[in-house]
């Protein structure tokens, strides 16, 4: 009977430590639930400017918020191509991305990409922080995605193994491009054979011949050690590329005022932080890719511009004629 009693004993202090044990492990999850986690995926390596700038934005948040609000970043296409990632921005999936392929939902947001749009990086900031910049990007919403700043790609260039001075020089070439309607039409123009594919695949593609030359900004060549593999590099600057950055509207809505501003200022204050040091730093990484062996060739870009407004002619179509006319009309002043 006794020994009866003690395993009755032994049973109820074992139930009651069980059940303090399911208490404070519970008081712990709720507690962890005050914190706001924010999923912040990115396609470039961790040695590129852009990382570099989303780990700015994860700094400034997370002390503005003191500590209440954490951003978690994957970068180098953890979390699958640009694409995907913005997909799973609109499930709310992942709640960030800094990404260039938003015109799956809404091709007007690609009007910056039109060739040769912008002189200067500055003319090109000062048109993305206007309202043209919040009326390009507003029908995104729809689709559940809400940009908060525009990052910087930077003017984008090829490389190649032959050099590249005038637009014959493409004729033929098999050049990937992103798969960006614009960016495929810009090479289709200058008489190439553009090949979309992810980035993450682009190395291994050029190294195996399965295309001859890559367009990109000079710090995505640089950070993806392309000189590697590549002997030229051209400065066409035949694009410009904005980087927008976007934040799930199902995941916004959840957000106090407060937070919301904290993410908002963090994200202009990092924006500027990208576009300082990928201007201040391009001239650098020039320099290196050329001690690394490749040859730098300044093209005749009057020439890519002619071969450039046929691209024009049907984003007008596109886009609208007048929308394109007022934004041709606002980079002209802002020159």
């Amino acid at each position: 009977m006794k020994t009866l009693q003690k395993i009755m004993i032994m049973l109820t202090i074992g139930l009651a430590f069980s059940i303090l044990v399911v208490f404070f492990t519970t008081s712990n999850v709720a507690g962890s639930n005050n914190e706001t986690v924010i999923r912040f995926g990115h396609g470039a390596a961790e040695s590129n400017e852009r990382h570099l700038a989303v780990m700015k934005f994860k700094e400034l948040v997370e002390e503005k918020s003191e500590g209440k609000m954490k951003v978690q970043v994957y970068p180098n296409e953890q979390l699958g191509s640009e694409a995907e990632m913005i997909e799973s921005v609109t499930f709310n999936d992942l709640q960030m991305v800094a990404a260039s392929a938003f015109s799956q939902y809404d091709q007007r947001i690609s009007v910056f990409e039109l060739p040769y749009l912008f002189d200067s990086y500055e003319q090109a900031w000062s048109i993305l922080d206007s309202d043209i910049g919040q009326q390009v990007a507003k029908p995104l919403l729809e689709d559940g995605l809400r940009v908060v700043a525009y990052f910087e790609n930077g003017f984008r260039h090829v490389t190649s193994n032959k050099p590249i001075e005038e637009p014959e020089d493409l004729g033929g070439l098999k050049i990937r491009t992103p798969e960006f309607p614009l960016s495929i039409s810009t090479f289709k123009a200058f008489g190439s054979n553009p090949t979309p594919m992810a980035f993450g695949e682009l190395y291994m593609a050029l190294q195996q011949g399965t295309v001859d030359a890559q367009e990109n900004p000079i710090a995505n060549t640089y950070a993806s050690k392309f000189n590697e593999i590549q002997d030229y590099l051209n400065l066409t600057g035949h694009q410009y590329m904005p980087l927008p950055v976007a934040i799930s509207e199902e995941f916004w809505q959840t957000l106090t005022p407060e937070e919301q501003e904290i993410i908002k200022s963090s994200a202009s204050e990092a924006a500027t932080f990208h576009r300082d040091i990928l201007r201040d730093n391009e001239e650098k990484m020039i320099s290196e890719l050329q001690d690394a062996g490749m040859t730098v060739i300044q093209p005749d870009r009057d020439k890519f511009r002619e071969k450039a407004e046929a691209v024009y002619d049907a984003y007008k179509n596109r886009f609208g004629e007048e929308f394109v006319n007022s934004l041709l009309k606002e980079v002209e002043q802002n020159q």
